[in-house]
Formats: structure tokens, sequence, C-alpha cells
């Protein structure tokens, strides 16, 4: 088996609008999935075809090698754990009891359960009524759910929000240990640099449509980054390369843009013949913010 979660043409319609359109994703075993997009770009929406909570129009997914329909849907869903939107959890209940009727349901043992309230440090505060929990608190409480059944794969829509800066790097750190004991985590978010520093797979979406889908590497290498150039009269540099190339100064440099490396020689002769002194050139360095910004066209999360 080389994905533990994979569609063909994945697409969610509502009437005339198109939601998720002919999704193809790649999930391979034992990575973290950062699964990233502008708000209504069609994640969330994506995850619950995933857990079939959504029908899709059409499309198929595939978990662990199976096609999810009714016949499988049970068993599949035995080995997934999953925090979708609001985190779960009866607020007249405290966070121990919760954690009881999870087992009861499932049919779990006690060390599942222990292990994955230890897992999110939530030990000392389930004897609280979970009404009673901050947000960062519930969401914590929601792991412990996702994790009580030892999923093979764990869908996490924002596990991070309400969590302050220690809790974020908790978080962080559990996805990484779980990654490496061989689960399969997705999630989404919209702090970026979190993604950044936690996931080894990436996927971009944009309008319904995966618009990347690969390593951190693989997007910065299909990126291309502005081309700096540093010279002592920024705006005659600037002036000869109108017509030729997409250009605009920068604090004393003339930045230019989409250029790969024969154009960036050729623009540097250019200047050169025109009598233009250059300092310096170089590549800006980008951040996955940087690409992700421009690959949405600046749409934000």
């Amino acid at each position: 088996m080389s994905y533990i979660v994979a569609t063909e043409q994945l697409t969610k319609r509502y009437g005339s609008r198109t939601v998720v359109d002919g999704l193809n994703l790649r999930i391979p075993p034992g990575c973290v999935y950062g699964f990233l997009g502008p708000n209504g770009s069609g994640k969330s929406t994506t995850m619950k075809m995933l857990l079939s909570l959504v029908r899709p129009s059409s499309g198929e997914v595939h978990i662990m090698g199976q096609p999810m329909n009714p016949a499988t849907r049970r068993g599949l869903l035995a080995c997934i754990g999953s925090l979708i939107e609001s985190p779960p959890g009866y607020g007249h209940l405290t966070g121990r009891e919760n954690m009881r009727l999870v087992q009861r349901l499932l049919g779990l043992p006690d060390r599942y359960v222990d292990e994955a309230v230890r897992t999110v440090r939530m030990q000392d505060q389930l004897d609280k009524k979970v009404r009673d929990y901050s947000l960062g608190m519930k969401q914590r409480l929601g792991i412990a759910m996702a994790l009580a059944r030892r999923p093979r794969l764990l869908i996490l829509d924002e596990p991070t929000n309400g969590l302050d800066p220690a809790g974020i790097e908790e978080i962080r750190d559990l996805l990484r240990r779980l990654s490496g004991a061989g689960v399969t985590v997705m999630v989404s978010s919209h702090l970026l640099g979190e993604i950044d520093k936690t996931a080894t797979m990436l996927g971009i979406l944009n309008g319904g449509r995966l618009i990347f889908q690969g390593t951190r590497d693989e997007l910065l290498a299909a990126s291309t980054p502005d081309v700096l150039i540093d010279t002592p009269d920024p705006e005659y540099a600037n002036a000869q390369l109108k017509g030729m190339v997409v250009s605009r100064l920068d604090r004393g440099s003339v930045r230019v843009s989409g250029i790969g490396d024969p154009v960036t020689a050729r623009v540097v002769a250019h200047l050169v013949g025109a009598g233009v002194d250059i300092y310096g050139v170089r590549r800006d360095e980008q951040s996955l913010e940087d690409v992700f910004m421009a690959l949405t066209s600046g749409g934000g999360l």
C-alpha cells in the first residue's frame, strides 16, 4: 500500500457551487500532511468527505487501500481519529467522564485512555467540568478522545486553535512524536509557521482545487524567488528594465519578479551595457508563507 489516503477526482457541489473540484490527494504513511488554503477553499469539506461525514458529489476516497463506502465505513473509521471544527465533549460532564464515555463506546482498555490523556498532558484537569475548560483545554480533550483508539490516521482541523504559545509548541511536538511512531497525521491550520515547522508533506487548496502537493523543498523549488539587484542608482537601473521584465524599486535595490537564471543573466548584461554599476545580484529568501501567498494570489487564510 503506497498511500494511507488517496482520492480520485473527489468533488463536492452544493447546487451550482463547486466547493471541492477534482481532488487527487496522495498522503503517504507516517507523514505529517499540512493541508493549507484560504478560507472557503474547501479544506474542512474535504476532511469531512474523508471521514464519510459529507457525501461526495463524485469521485472516490480510499483509506488504507480500501474504498470508503457503507460496507467498509465502520471498519475504516475504527482506525481513524479526528477533531473537526468544534471540540467534542459534554459540558455538564467532567473531562474524565467524557473520556470514559469514549472508552465504553469503543470498548477500549484503561491503558489506551490513560495514555491518550498523558499524551496531551490533561491528567490534572480531568475532574473539572468541560464547560469550565478554556478553548485550549477543550482542544486537548478532543485530541485525547481521537488518540484513545490508537488510530493509524489522525485528521485534525485547526488543532492549535485557542492554545497559548506553550500549548502550540506541545501540539507541534505531539504531531512529530505521533508521526515518528508511525501514525499518519493530516492537519489543517491557519498558522503557516507552525505547519512549516511540523509538516513533512504539504497540500495547498485554492478555490476547491489542489494547486500543489509535495514536500516543502519541492514547493520552494517550484517557485521562482525574486531577484534583487544592488546598484548605486536604482531609479536609473529600474528605468532601463521597463518593457523587458517586471521590476520595481525596493529599499535601494531593484526587485525583478518571475525570472529564471538565464533571464537574470540577460538582465544583468543589459544593465551593464546601459552603464549601470552593479554591486550584487541575489535571490530573495522565501518562507512557506511567501510561496503560499504567491500561489493563492495573496488570498490569506
